[in-house]
């Protein structure tokens, strides 16, 4: 096991605590990296070790969605037992309006917002047809299955169940049309966002947190030539989380909470 912390002192001195009780191997010679925060420095370490070995994360940040308790106790027991769950990240290609053209990853969504104190104007195609000519925004965004319960959710997105093969495509804060609450496309889909009148409503692009500013137009398409692999503790596994998400406003009696 490698043993990765994020920066805060109840991170690192968790990191201790396990190098203690397990050691520590190289990440190159890992068979598995143990992330120790929470769920913004999962993310960092799923980009670090994409295509390679599975990481197993542990919560010692705040929300953790992506990240099993925090126990250094019994820990190899419960890395045999843990679920595995492999997914594909978004490729996000971005055209700058002075003609650069950048590539990114996004494990969690494509997010594209207003760089001004005017609304953005974006033009919307699946798969090359134009679905929406004119959308009126604060921006909007693509996400994954794992994505799905964060920005996407704080936007008023659908959940979407882990296997599902789905993307979301959610506005933020739509003006016209008022009432357009998003999409749910295929994962295979292609979606192009195009910027309308950009002198005068700039746009910034950001793969999970990279962000290219001033775009032109932006595809966001699944990486189906990279994959990811996250371990989860069998009774908390990620499908149970998405699952509990969609109920989490009832306790039980299904009163609201």
């Amino acid at each position: 096991m490698a043993f990765v912390a994020d920066a805060t002192k109840a991170a690192r001195d968790a990191r201790r605590a396990c190098i203690k009780l397990y050691g520590d191997a190289p990440i190159e010679r890992a068979g598995i990296v143990v992330a120790l925060g929470g769920d913004g420095f999962m993310l960092h370490t799923l980009h670090h070790t994409m295509d390679g070995v599975p990481v197993y994360g542990m919560n010692v940040g705040t929300v953790g969605f992506l990240m099993n308790a925090y126990r250094p106790e019994g820990l190899l027991e419960r890395l045999g037992r843990a679920k595995e769950v492999r997914l594909h990240p978004l490729r996000m290609v971005a055209k700058t309006r002075s003609g650069r053209r950048i590539t990114e990853i996004a494990i969690n969504e494509v997010s594209l917002l207003r760089a001004s104190g005017q609304m953005a104007k974006l033009a919307v195609s699946i798969d090359g047809v134009v679905r929406m000519p004119v959308l009126a925004c604060d921006g909007a965004l693509a996400s994954t299955t794992a994505g799905s319960t964060a920005y996407n959710l704080s936007a008023h997105g659908p959940i979407l169940p882990l296997g599902s093969r789905l993307l979301a495509l959610t506005p933020i804060s739509a003006h016209r049309p008022r009432h357009w609450r998003g999409a749910i496309l295929p994962a295979d889909a292609k979606i192009r966002f195009e910027t309308l009148e950009a002198d005068k409503r700039p746009v910034n692009a950001s793969a999970d947190h990279r962000e290219v500013q001033d775009v032109a137009w932006v595809e966001v398409a699944e990486a189906k030539d990279r994959s990811m692999s996250l371990l989860f503790d069998p009774e908390h596994h990620l499908e149970e989380r998405i699952l509990r998400e969609q109920f989490a406003a009832f306790v039980g009696g299904g009163e609201p909470a």
